[in-house]
């Protein structure tokens, strides 16, 4: 099954029961958005607090998020309020989408992005859809559609970066 960079498949997101984290907190998150302001806002922003300290996730409130987003084991994850997630993204635990000094700017995933864990991308970088982060990765520069990046700092590995399946929208 190919997975669509610009369709975001929000049955990724369900709870699959109460005791699901991750979905939980990203719940809390897109009702908090959704919400028009007053007690039915607050709730939820205490919810996402609640689900906050249970994940020990960092992800803003107003986080720009496309659906479909999974997050297994959301422990230790940082997203800095101006990165960008696009739809149908996969990061795994201890993932930081930062700054860093002197380069203003926020991470920008595209879609169908899978971030492994320990993973750091870092600055004003734009990663395409399809690509993939290895585990531990240090990313300071842009990443190419369907690209792997490895390393400390972050390499392409030669020969991934390619066009999207036939029949997959980029």
């Amino acid at each position: 099954m190919t997975i669509s960079a610009t369709d975001p498949d929000w049955s990724r997101e369900t709870p699959r029961g109460w005791w699901d984290p991750s979905r939980r907190l990203l719940r809390s998150i897109r009702r908090y958005q959704a919400a028009k302001g007053g007690l039915t806002r607050k709730a939820w922003a205490l919810r996402h607090r609640f689900w906050t300290l249970i994940t020990q996730a960092e992800i803003h409130l107003t986080q720009k998020i496309g659906g479909g987003l999974l997050l297994p084991h959301p422990n230790g994850i940082v997203l800095h309020p101006n990165a960008v997630i696009g739809p149908n993204c996969l990061i795994f635990q201890q993932v930081t989408l930062g700054t860093v000094p002197n380069r203003p700017g926020a991470p920008v995933l595209g879609g169908h992005v899978d971030v492994g864990a320990g993973a750091k991308i870092l600055g004003p970088v734009t990663i395409g859809d399809h690509a993939v982060i290895g585990a531990n990765a240090v990313v300071l520069r842009d990443v190419p559609p369907g690209a792997t990046a490895i390393g400390i700092p972050a390499r392409i590995v030669p020969g991934t970066a390619k066009k999207p399946p036939e029949g997959v929208e980029s």
